[in-house]
């Protein structure tokens, strides 16, 4: 009873600018959980859970030895955290800064239509798995991968299922490389992506797909790959991969990532608004 009255009294003593202090700072973990849930992110979290965790249970069961490992462990605990997990919090800060501020606040919506682009990439893609031409096209959502693009040839153009095409084509210069497409736009061609080293890819995925996998595990972007050696179309997200897509599937596939659900929602009510608008009307005309 006495820490529910501490609580209580805690509660009362609070001022307005007590609750907007921590409603900010919710606001800020709940815009921040989507841009840190990426893989290496969430094992720097499980690793710091199981720590706090085996520190507690020390404690409780009177380990005294151990617990007074971890004591100096957690001592310099912030060193080694950023000596153990140096290449997963670098890849964060470069998510992070790569977000642009209006996309992340919500101030922005995007405005591209993408019907058209992801149309011509699904044309694309079939005619190079039809003949077995290699691809690497990524998607850039909130994350703007300015640092990929940067070694890459810059184009600026805008996405037709030729372009795709002679870029990917064997004997082109920039074939080996990833295009990135960015609002809408092919940004940049010929680009090297971060390979993935996770032991859940099959042995027989080359380069090109841990590439494609690797950037989707450090960034929110949709990735499409056709494959080489056989012509599969796959699609990478998060960090896992869909293989051995027919066409129709992946431009479903491109859609439900690429659109957003808040302009189908508009699209969906401005419509259901226009419908009951026509059936006012029409039963006064009969009236």
């Amino acid at each position: 009873m006495d820490r529910f009255d501490g609580f209580f009294q805690t509660i009362a003593r609070m001022q307005w600018s007590d609750y907007v202090d921590i409603a900010l700072v919710a606001l800020i973990i709940y815009l921040l959980m989507p841009l840190i849930r990426t893989p290496s992110t969430m094992r720097i979290a499980r690793s710091v859970v199981v720590l706090l965790v085996v520190a507690w249970l020390t404690d409780a069961l009177e380990l005294y030895t151990l617990s007074f490992i971890l004591n100096q462990f957690l001592a310099i605990g912030l060193l080694a955290f950023v000596v153990l997990f140096q290449p997963e919090l670098r890849r964060m800060l470069d998510r992070l800064g790569n977000v642009r501020l209006r996309n992340f606040f919500g101030f922005e919506k995007p405005t591209q239509e993408m019907d058209a682009v992801i149309s011509q990439t699904v044309m694309a893609c079939e005619i190079m798995s039809r003949e077995k031409v290699g691809a690497l096209i990524v998607f850039s959502r909130e994350a703007r991968l300015d640092e990929y693009m940067r070694t890459g040839t810059q184009i600026d153009g805008q996405v037709s299922e030729q372009l795709i095409r002679n870029i990917f084509f064997p004997k082109a210069s920039l074939h080996d490389g990833a295009m990135i497409v960015r609002e809408g736009r092919v940004a940049a061609a010929g680009c090297v992506l971060p390979l993935s080293d996770s032991h859940r890819l099959s042995a027989d995925l080359g380069t090109r797909h841990r590439a494609g996998v690797g950037i989707s595990e450090v960034s929110d972007a949709v990735v499409v790959i056709v494959s080489e050696e056989t012509g599969t179309i796959s699609v990478a997200v998060g960090g896992m991969l869909k293989r051995h897509l027919a066409t129709k599937t992946l431009e479903k596939l491109l859609h439900n990532e690429l659109c957003p659900a808040e302009t189908e929602q508009e699209t969906n009510l401005a419509l259901r608004l226009k419908q009951k608008w026509q059936k006012k009307e029409a039963d006064s005309d009969e009236k």
